[in-house]
Formats: C-alpha cells, structure tokens, sequence
C-alpha cells in the first residue's frame, strides 16, 4: 500500500489523492486501508520517514574511515553521488514527492519534507567534519553553509535531471548518471577545496 500511495501522491500530489484512490489502486477494502493508518496524512509521514531513512543511508556510506590522498577523496565522492543518483533513479516517486510534488502539502508534511532536507544537510556536514579531522580538508567556520550549498545543489540537480525543465514525470533524462557524477564531483569538491580545503 505504500508503494501505490506514493505513485499517486508522486503523480496526483498529495491533495489531488483520496483515499478512495489509495485503496482502489491497491485492491484492497477502505477498512483496510484504516486499520493501518488513520488517515491520509499518517501514509505520507510514514512513507517521508522511510524515505529519509533510505537517503540518509546513502549519505552516511560516504563518512570517511581513513585518511587519503586527494584523488581517494574524489574517488570516494564519484561513488557517493553515484549512490545518490541511482538511489534517486530507483526511486523515482519518492524523489518527485520530496523535491516537488509534496510541497504544496499540509503543513505537517511539508514539515516532515524539510526535516528530511535538513538532515540530509546534517550528514553532508558530518562527511565533511570527518574530512577535516583526517586533516584532508582545512578546519573552518562554514561547514554547515557548505553542506547547505551541496544538499541544496544535489536536489536541485537531481530533480532537473530526472523530471527536466518542465518536472515532467514522462520525462527521460538524456545526460548519463556517470556524467552527472563527474560535474557535480568537480564542482563540488574543488568548490571545497578552493575555499580553504587542502591543495
């Protein structure tokens, strides 16, 4: 039933979707659907906290346990943003919910979506506190600026890349993952560097 909720709430949006559509789409009976979940709203906060589980799961793959040279850490940001990517690839519903369709929701999930942007913020900026205490970036002030600018870079670029210009959901992207991955690393990580990382 989660699935199918965040299929319609992906391409409906969350206030277009009824319950009605909830549980005709999974063939199950409403009484069903309320015996797990009191209502719509309830879903959409389940299926937001799995889904910044999963996110963050990713993220945290790229916490550092060893210190390494400089083309080790553009290696070890390569497989990071890959991860992200083919998660988002995978998980094309759950992508469009978070960074679009869902922001026009309630309160309560619009809520729960920026909680999840924000952690997503916390974690780059504990993979980038790691780096600088392996002594692989300079220690400074502006950490959790910097990680704003990364999560707010990728999502960005994630939902242009898989929606478009216009957030189309029959929209194919036409740029390979693995090129997406080499921008973002370059940008991203000589961004780091150039504003006081290690040379």
């Amino acid at each position: 039933m989660l699935n199918v909720t965040l299929e319609l709430f992906a391409t409906k949006g969350y206030h277009a979707t009824k319950v009605s559509d909830i549980v005709s789409k999974a063939g199950v009976a409403q009484g069903t659907f309320y015996w797990y979940f009191k209502n719509k709203e309830e879903i959409a906060l389940q299926i937001i906290e799995e889904g910044k589980r999963q996110l963050l799961e990713v993220i945290h793959q790229g916490y550092r346990k060893d210190q390494g040279c400089i083309n080790d850490m553009i290696q070890s940001s390569k497989r990071l943003m890959h991860n992200l990517l083919t998660f988002a690839s995978e998980n094309r519903n759950l992508m469009l919910f978070l960074f679009l369709k869902g922001q026009g929701a309630d309160l309560k999930i619009r809520n729960a979506i920026s909680e999840t942007l924000f952690e997503m913020e916390v974690n780059f900026s504990k993979n980038i506190y790691r780096a600088i205490e392996l002594g692989m970036l300079e220690d400074r002030d502006y950490v959790p600026l910097q990680a704003q600018m990364l999560t707010n870079m990728i999502t960005g670029l994630i939902a242009r890349w898989q929606f478009g210009p216009l957030y189309d959901w029959d929209y194919t992207p036409t740029v390979p993952i693995n090129v997406v991955v080499d921008e973002i690393v370059h940008f991203e990580f000589f961004g780091l560097l150039l504003s006081g990382g290690r040379r």
